[in-house]
């Protein structure tokens, strides 16, 4: 049976009003899940076995409303603009040290594409990740005309850790994050540090007309899509299972880049193409609101209390004995309560977790199909 912390019992302030569950407003303040949300949808047939034609639309109308719901409760949310960062914010390797800007490619050019993939803090630990299949995603270009190579990829501004937990700063109430993510585009491709331990193989190939309209789009995804989100978070392990939140971080921003090089007519190879995805097993999520609802004025002081509770024992650790200790709590409030808390979409939500409660997979994601005639190639 999955498990409630007392917390959710009483009523958080706030309503759902973002991209999550913006569609119904709800301002009970009372947290709530999917099955709140549709049990005021469906309406009673007008008799036993008989179904109106305002049946059958009122069904109809709730089904598209489910859809929508699951479809948004997993959608990152795209901002209008990228907030500056906050200095408290620091990284322990710098972000993008090489990067330059996206040249404008002549259009008769003929350009390779190349997929690029290596274990994760490979620079420092060599193939220790990649023995556990903890990936980095990455992008190559190399122009015919010019000879010069290129790299693109999208990574955490300040490194995962903070991206993944947040920090508890004395004086605030709420929970501070340093979880930002951003495109990194830069001369070169450092073919020892892809091929040592990973690949470096050719995709595709472009026009210097495809990889100018790509390099418009970039800016507007880099613009938009702002917060890095390291957890995929399923109902279960089945191939079909529910996905209730979908991550969004490095390999998520080759996907996109793949799909708009497809859609500007590229035609890829024929390969196998594995990436890593880190997910959490979780029952129906619950919404318990903003930063503001929680952690503001007018706030749950009990969930609020809860939520820093949960996050304490993330937090960096100066001893072994530490770290031990804070382990035990992790696998005490995660494995044997049930119990996680996850900041989406600046949002926080209850996970009522579930067997096997957390697993990093290795699969494969197909190289796309083009939907449109190719520019030039």
């Amino acid at each position: 049976m999955l498990k409630y912390p007392a917390s959710l019992e009483k009523s958080s302030t706030g309503k759902i009003s973002s991209v999550s569950a913006g569609l119904l407003d709800y301002g009970s303040g009372s947290p709530v899940s999917l099955s709140h949300l549709m049990a005021g949808v469906f309406v009673p047939f007008s008799s036993p076995g008989q179904l109106s034609v305002l049946d059958f639309q009122a069904v109809l109308w709730a089904t598209s409303v489910l859809i929508i719901l699951c479809a948004s409760l997993s959608q990152h949310r795209r901002f209008d603009y990228r907030p500056k960062t906050d200095p408290y914010c620091q990284a322990r390797y710098t972000f993008c040290p090489t990067g330059s800007a996206i040249p404008v490619m002549k259009e008769e050019d003929v350009i390779e594409v190349y997929r690029l993939q290596a274990p994760v803090w490979e620079f420092k630990y060599g193939d220790l990740l990649g023995h556990l299949k903890i990936m980095h995603d990455a992008v190559g270009f190399k122009s015919s005309l010019t000879g010069k190579n290129y790299t693109m990829e999208w990574y955490e501004l300040f490194q995962l850790g903070n991206c993944t937990f947040p920090h508890l700063r004395p004086g605030m109430d709420a929970p501070f994050w340093c979880n930002q993510g951003a495109a990194c585009f830069y001369e070169g491709i450092d073919d020892a540090h892809w091929k040592e331990n990973g690949t470096l193989v050719l995709v595709t190939t472009i026009s210097g007309t495809m990889f100018n309209e790509m390099a418009k789009w970039v800016k507007y995804d880099n613009e938009t899509g702002i917060y890095y989100e390291t957890w995929t978070v399923q109902a279960s392990p089945d191939k079909k299972s529910t996905v209730w939140f979908d991550s969004y971080e490095c390999s998520k921003f080759i996907l996109r880049t793949y799909q708009k090089l497809a859609d500007l007519g590229a035609v890829f190879k024929k390969i196998q193409t594995n990436y890593t995805s880190i997910i959490l097993f979780s029952g129906e999520p619950i919404y318990l609101g903003n930063e503001t609802s929680i952690f503001g004025p007018l706030g749950n002081r009990t969930l609020a209390a809860a939520i820093r509770d949960f996050y304490y024992p993330f937090k960096p650790h100066r001893t072994v004995g530490e770290f031990f200790v804070d382990l035990l709590k992790i696998i005490d409030r995660v494995i044997l309560n049930h119990q996680f808390y996850l900041f989406y979409n600046l949002e926080y939500w209850f996970l009522p977790m579930k067997f096997p409660y957390l697993k990093i997979v290795y699969e494969e994601v197909p190289l796309p199909i083009g939907s449109k005639t190719s520019f030039g190639v």
